[in-house]
């Protein structure tokens, strides 16, 4: 079975969470948890046996139903769960190529996969009267899960990897959802400036877009998976038009991230941040420096800093060396 942690996705801060978490255990005290830009949501997972309330918002519809599948509340049947893993484990394949397979055949995924793929998501859409939300949220992100084990990419749907052969590698798995006690889980998806107004926690975790990649195209795939309303593609990429586009990864960057440490209803804003304002990548380099971090944060109280050497993800050619994390925490005044 799937762990919270068992996806390729960029940015994700596992290798780090353990530091992160040590440094918020030190300086900060609390009995709620904010994520506001969740992506894996990896953070959250690793402190929430010590907090009371976790609070995980994200734009991403994918990345919405899988905190349903792993955190969500609600009944499901894991034996019945077992059954239908067992019935896609021995599907028969149908002649008829759908829209996934006519489109994605031998790019992302070889053919047969794709059409693996698109089989499981129609019996998933066409049994859903028969599930509870929480099933159907942990059949949906298992096959997310699933599909990045084997898709043919360096962890992200912005290109392909150029082969003469896709092999057919998918193999359906489902995910362990956690099993919580005493516990406030509370999942939106939201524009983290607007969210930022109605939520208010302890500890508020902030870790946004610094470059121009945008998330909802990198997974535009899964976005389109958990909608599946097969929208019309474009370029050698095969994305349809950007969903949830975050003003993050323009210039305007500094502008929203001033506005969102305002709004933010917090006794701790603990922010993280890479150093690549200076790479030689236009796509990789961060809209907004180290020094204008600092002083967005100062405005709301008293900056302790922490750098860490941290091998960053590289999701092409991009060369930068002497990259490291940074994690700011400020207790607000």
């Amino acid at each position: 079975m799937f762990q919270i942690s068992n996806r390729r996705y960029t940015g994700s801060k596992l290798k780090l969470a353990d530091w992160i978490l040590e440094l918020i255990n030190e300086h900060c005290v609390g009995n709620s948890f904010f994520e506001i830009f969740a992506g894996t949501s990896v953070i959250s997972s690793k402190i929430i046996p010590k907090m009371e309330s976790i609070i995980l918002n994200d734009t991403l519809e994918a990345n919405n139903i899988i905190y349903k599948a792993f955190y969500g509340s609600g009944e499901y049947n894991l034996n019945k769960l077992l059954d239908i893993k067992n019935k896609f484990e021995n599907l028969e394949l149908q002649d008829k190529r759908e829209w996934f397979s006519q489109n994605y055949k031998n790019t992302y995924f070889s053919e047969t996969d794709c059409r693996k793929i698109e089989n499981i998501r129609n019996f998933i859409e066409n049994k859903k009267k028969l599930l509870t939300l929480k099933e159907y949220a942990v059949l949906l992100a298992s096959l997310i899960y699933s599909m990045d084990r084997c898709a043919n990419t360096v962890g992200h749907f912005d290109a392909y990897r150029q082969t003469d052969y896709v092999a057919d590698k998918f193999e359906f798995d489902l995910i362990q959802p956690f099993e919580f006690t005493e516990k406030n889980i509370f999942i939106y998806s939201e524009d983290a400036n607007i969210i930022a107004e109605k939520v208010s926690a302890d500890i508020i975790y902030v870790d946004p877009p610094y470059n121009s990649r945008q998330y909802c195209q990198f997974y535009h795939i899964y976005e389109t998976i958990i909608r599946w309303d097969k929208p019309e593609l474009f370029g050698t990429a095969l994305k349809p038009q950007g969903r949830h586009l975050s003003d993050y990864c323009r210039t305007k960057a500094p502008v929203v991230f001033s506005d969102l440490i305002s709004k933010l209803q917090c006794k701790y804003i603990v922010v993280s941040y890479n150093n690549t304002y200076e790479s030689k990548s236009n796509s990789s380099r961060n809209k907004i420096t180290l020094e204008e971090i600092e002083n967005i944060l100062k405005t709301r109280g008293e900056i302790i800093s922490f750098s860490k050497s941290h091998q960053f993800f590289n999701s092409g050619k991009t060369d930068f060396s002497n990259h490291k994390e940074y994690l700011f925490i400020v207790k607000v005044g």
